[in-house]
């Protein structure tokens, strides 16, 4: 028996490869797949399952492609009713997969489909449980994305989750292995471990949500209590994985077309394409496209581009670090973004040698800032509201980055003013966003709330954030 854990880290996901005598059961597979079929044909294995084990909000997975290219049926658990062929498992029902067994367990409650498998090892023992986003290493999948007006209520979930956890998994043996569909980082939980695999015992021990003297209502408002609203691709995602999507190698196809600056330039007009840069920061302050957005792919890019980028359907024109088209229109699609329609050839320098209009951002460094400072300086820390709360500028105002937009009117039109993040990756978001809606007034501290920290600037007390 072997089991891989195949984590993306900008997604916070964990796809799984189990082979057991030659047959293989993927669990969550990405939506690029090849890899998958390559490992198999290396160990002369053939896939014979795909199992899902929700329709993902977050991500969209790869199990249609797979089950063409590969002929392996796609499950899923209860309450599942996908547009395309799958079997839809009955609480219980088992699959054998060489010489173990793979068993479905309806737990409802983050979504009503949400199922985890349980590996039962070749001796008939309980192994491992691949918990989807039923159960996260230190938190429990958020109930907020699958309610419906009328019908079912996040509590209603909160409530199905409880006797989920309950009724299904604490009773399991401490020593099974537990490997969630999510790390820390994801959208889809709030208090995740940075760890990626655990023990069910350990879990018992240090996850709230598993403890023993906790009653329905403590586990309801608990659970929800702090939940933010989730990013607007989330149904989209959950609508591809539930009705199909087009084949990743058509999208590279069109996405990784290289355009020459005039030719940029006009597909830019005619279609209204977002031109989203993802190179570096330090590269994008000093010099860009005018009205283009800086999402960097050395950060948490394509989250950054789910939360920020309302619309899928939105067309998008690119300019990347030469070599990396394709991985740039890879990790876009993988959050639903399919309309990519090339890249500027020969980067930003090609730009600049046609002598087209560019752009810059107004920065300085966090020792420059300390010089300039003073009480009546306007300063915008796009940093989340719990790592402002946790450590802030005295007069700085909270305009996390995910929310931006519904902080335009208290950016100042006129008066030039400071914006900050942790280390100057969203800093630099934030202020691409502003110029592109015309706020040009703006100067990010380079090296953000970290390089300010160095200074002598005054800060609040620190809260340590699991405390608020």
């Amino acid at each position: 028996m072997n089991i891989e854990q195949i984590y993306t880290g900008c997604l916070a996901q964990g796809a799984y490869y189990i082979e057991s005598n030659g047959e293989v059961a993927i669990i969550d597979p990405l939506r690029e797949v090849q890899s998958y079929i390559d490992k198999a044909v290396k160990q002369n294995a053939s896939i014979k399952y795909i199992f899902e084990t929700h329709f993902h909000a977050d991500f969209v997975s790869g199990h249609v492609t797979l089950a063409k290219k590969t002929g392996a049926p796609i499950v899923y658990g209860p309450n599942a009713k996908p547009s395309f062929d799958a079997i839809i498992a009955e609480d219980f029902q088992e699959f054998p997969l060489g010489n173990i067994t793979i068993i479905a367990l309806h737990t409802p409650g983050h979504t009503m489909e949400s199922t985890s498998y349980l590996l039962r090892d070749e001796n008939g023992k309980d192994h491992a449980l691949f918990s989807g986003d039923t159960l996260f290493l230190g938190d429990v999948g958020r109930p907020d994305l699958a309610q419906k007006a009328g019908e079912i209520t996040v509590e209603d979930l909160a409530s199905y989750l409880y006797d989920s956890l309950r009724e299904k998994i604490i009773p399991l043996a401490d020593d099974v292995i537990v490997y969630p569909a999510h790390g820390a980082g994801s959208a889809c939980g709030k208090n995740m471990m940075k760890e990626t695999i655990d023990t069910l015992g350990n879990q018992k021990n240090v996850n709230y949500a598993l403890r023993a003297d906790m009653t329905k209502e403590e586990f309801i408002k608990e659970v929800t209590d702090g939940l933010l609203p989730p990013p607007s691709y989330f149904p989209e995602n959950v609508k591809l994985n539930k009705e199909g999507y087009a084949d990743i190698s058509d999208i590279l196809l069109r996405g990784t077309r290289a355009l020459l600056p005039t030719e940029f330039e006009m597909i830019a007009n005619e279609t209204n394409a977002i031109i989203l840069d993802v190179r570096h920061q330090n590269d994008f302050v000093k010099g860009h496209i005018p009205r283009s957005i800086f999402i960097g792919l050395n950060g948490n890019f394509a989250p950054w581009v789910g939360a920020l980028i309302a619309d899928i359907q939105q067309p998008i024109l690119l300019i990347t670090p030469q070599g990396r088209e394709e991985e740039t229109v890879t990790r876009l699609s993988r959050v639903g973004f399919d309309h990519t329609l090339g890249y500027l050839q020969g980067g930003f320098d090609s730009w600049k040698k046609a002598s087209k209009e560019y752009d810059t951002i107004s920065s300085v460094t966090a020792e420059k800032f300390k010089e300039d400072y003073n009480d009546h300086l306007q300063i915008f820390d796009v940093r989340k509201e719990n790592e402002f709360n946790s450590e802030h500028m005295l007069n700085a105002k909270n305009t996390p980055l995910d929310y931006l937009n519904n902080h335009l009117a208290e950016f100042p039109k006129n008066d030039p003013f400071y914006v900050h993040c942790a280390g100057g990756y969203r800093s630099v978001i934030a202020a691409s966003i502003l110029k592109s809606r015309g706020i040009h007034n703006l100067i990010n501290v380079e090296g953000g709330f970290k390089a300010i920290k160095e200074t002598n600037i005054p800060i609040s007390d620190f809260v340590c954030p699991s405390s608020l």
